[in-house]
């Protein structure tokens, strides 16, 4: 055995999971538009200080809900604790943490104990690998008993396999053998161990959760039949050697966060699929290219060169093979980037995707409150460097009666503009509309969604700065989007909402929208400026202080009491280095959405990202992912056995990412 594709040797963005920057039209900057506003309020651009401050402080003109005005404010009630570096869980005085589900806890089947030497059949009954976002379903209502469903966004190979003992990999290397292809076993174990897993769960008399064997227990994986729903399905755009009629699809990857409907179904994203494909073909259409693929002969884990030839391997090449796109898999990455319907409650219903929703790098979805004989309303990010902000409305209106996964398959998509005077509006991506007919390249609504960005560059949207989680307010309507970071953003690229070049610790948007939910206009204001003590701002214009520092905001949820719970993620190339490191480990912090309070709830182990938040109904337990501990281990280390973290198991184990319980000593509401 051996790998070639050692640090250096491998594009990086790749290896990380992103995308390269493929958005290079002349669309306006979020930055650009936030200097131009500021600048028309005379506000001395020359002194960042001053600028955010007048930016933060100013209340729009445009409505009064910014204020908060009848809403019941949240309680902040506990202590800030400090950054951390340790390989450890910290929680506030007065809270404790129990490590659940790490990667491999078996659910079903022969339920078979973690093992590294575990096959790939039986990682697909076992809990997957990398969790993300997720969500608790009460079973009966009860705060104990409930399906826990959560997303596998993606894999750590040299921490799976028995083979790369030894071998010098970084966090996306893999065993390969002599001739450069896979094992078949492990492309199968790694396709299992992304997706979602369904697992009921309990709270035990002593008060630990555990998984109850169940039939609700299930896997959806990167080989698990689908169904494509909405304009797109049955199109040539979907058209492939395994569903020549495209209706069907196989797996889902790279589920980052999720979204519940108003129908209690789950949502899980697909984000930055398009670099598990190669394609070798010397012209890659928009339907590619406009996602990161690019003429290569290599995927991220080069699942399409498994020795054994199967074609559940061979679909990720796709590469023009055929006579015909029925014969081939050309068209197999126009079958990803979509939001994934399960339904937990039924093992046996097929995921559906939503191809209404739009075709990106889905971080997730978020609804506004559904209301009886209005539209349903769902807002989704691109994340990725200088993409875009959605909404889809839908054609019918809700009937609670009656609602199903179809109302997510007719209506309008649009797209954000962020105007320079704290105004913005919605776009439609629809046939005839901001310029999207067949004279301009879109030939039927099918062809704009399967081409969702391009789209979207040409209606004209505002490049904003990795747009991740979202988040209502359950109370106001307010809509909260993390913008993540931005460093290939440069002077003169600015705009109101990105308002920083080079920006390396992220910011947080949020707007009211004028005419309800369903409406094309908004009025938006920065909610935080993330950064340490001399970059950071908060509501009120002033810099965050060491109870409240945080870089690369991700994560986001607010509560039914409407604490703002935000989530970070610094990259593995950056956490605890250079401007990074006084942030220390990726953390939790919690906000206070009209005073702007931020304060720090949580610090993760080395190495990891912290995502994925939800509590039982009676909000007494907090559910929180721990994902890929252990990354920053360098190729050196791995193959001298140094590895560098070790949670959640401790002594000289592998790191595996699992979920945190956290709950109150007292049996009090979390947060409060």
């Amino acid at each position: 055995m051996k790998h070639p594709q050692r640090p250096g040797e491998v594009d990086q963005i790749l290896a990380d999971g992103d995308e390269p920057l493929s958005n290079t039209s002349n669309n306006d900057y979020f930055g650009d538009i936030l200097h131009t506003r500021l600048s028309r309020r005379s506000v001395l651009r020359g002194s960042l200080a001053t600028f955010i401050a007048g930016a933060m402080a100013t209340h729009l003109p445009f409505s009064t809900a910014f204020a908060g005005e009848g809403a019941t404010a949240p309680s902040i009630g506990f202590a800030a604790i400090p950054t951390s570096a340790a390989d450890k869980v910290v929680v506030p005085d007065g809270y404790r943490v129990q490590p659940f589900i790490p990667w491999g806890t078996p659910i079903s089947g022969s339920m078979l104990t973690y093992s590294l030497s575990s096959s790939g059949e039986d990682q697909a009954h076992q809990v997957g690998s990398h969790h993300d976002g997720m969500h608790f379903f009460p079973l009966e209502g009860s705060s104990r008993d409930g399906l826990l469903v959560l997303n596998h966004e993606y894999i750590e190979p040299r921490f799976m396999h028995a083979a790369a003992t030894g071998l010098a990999l970084d966090r996306g290397g893999f065993p390969q053998n002599e001739d450069g292809s896979r094992d078949d076993d492990q492309v199968l174990k790694e396709l299992n161990a992304h997706g979602v897993t369904v697992v009921r769960v309990r709270e035990g008399d002593d008060g630990q959760w555990q998984v109850v064997e169940d039939a609700h227990n299930r896997r959806i994986t990167g080989l698990t039949p689908m169904r494509l729903s909405g304009p797109v399905a049955g199109t040539d755009h979907v058209v492939t050697k395994y569903s020549p009629d495209g209706s069907m699809t196989r797996g889902t990857l790279n589920n980052c966060a999720h979204g519940v409907t108003p129908w209690d179904t789950y949502l899980a994203a697909e984000e930055n699929w398009a670099g598990y494909f190669a394609n070798s073909d010397t012209e890659i259409d928009r339907r590619q290219a406009r996602y990161g693929i690019t003429t290569r002969d290599s995927g991220r884990y080069q699942w399409h060169k498994a020795a054994g030839g199967a074609d559940e391997y061979q679909r990720f090449d796709a590469s023009t093979r055929g006579a015909s796109a029925r014969d081939d898999y050309r068209n197999e990455p126009h079958t990803f980037g979509y939001m994934v319907e399960i339904d937990p409650r039924n093992p046996e219903a097929i995921p559906v995707k939503r191809t209404h929703l739009g075709r990106f790098a889905h971080e997730g979805v978020i609804f506004a409150p559904a209301e009886e004989g209005q539209p349903v309303v769902a807002y989704s990010g691109d994340d990725a460097r200088f993409e875009y902000i959605y909404k889809f409305v839908s054609a019918r209106p809700f009937d609670a009666a009656s609602a199903d996964g179809s109302l997510l398959d007719e209506g309008t998509l649009y797209v954000a503009r962020f105007n320079d005077d704290g105004s913005g509006e919605w776009l439609a991506l629809a046939p005839g509309e901001n310029g999207l007919t067949a004279e301009n390249g879109f030939a039927d609504l099918a062809d704009i969604l399967v081409n969702t960005r391009s789209a979207a560059d040409h209606a004209g949207a505002t490049k904003m700065d990795r747009p991740e989680w979202g988040a209502v307010d359950p109370v106001t309507g307010q809509v909260y989007f993390t913008l993540t970071n931005n460093t290939e953003r440069e002077e003169g690229q600015t705009d109101a909402v990105n308002p920083r070049a080079d920006n390396a610790f992220g910011q947080i948007v949020r707007w009211d929208e004028l005419d309800g939910h369903a409406g094309t206009r908004f009025a938006w204001e920065l909610f935080v400026l993330a950064g340490d003590q001399e970059e950071s701002r908060d509501l009120a214009g002033h810099p965050l202080d060491d109870d409240a520092i945080f870089a690369s905001p991700d994560g986001l949820w607010i509560d039914p009491d409407r604490r703002v719970w935000i989530q970070t993620d610094i990259s593995e190339s950056g956490m605890n280095q250079g401007v990074y490191e006084v942030f220390g480990n990726n953390q939790m912090l919690a906000a206070h959405p009209e005073t702007g309070e931020i304060r720090r709830f949580l610090t993760g182990p080395i190495g990891q990202e912290i995502t994925g938040v939800i509590t039982t109904p009676d909000q007494r337990t907090m559910f929180v992912n721990v994902q890929h501990p252990g990354a920053t281990t360098s190729a050196e280390a791995f193959a001298n056995g140094d590895l560098n973290g070790h949670w959640p198991d401790g002594g000289n184990a592998i790191p595996r990412s699992a979920t945190l319980v956290i709950t109150r000593e007292d049996g009090g509401i979390i947060g409060a």
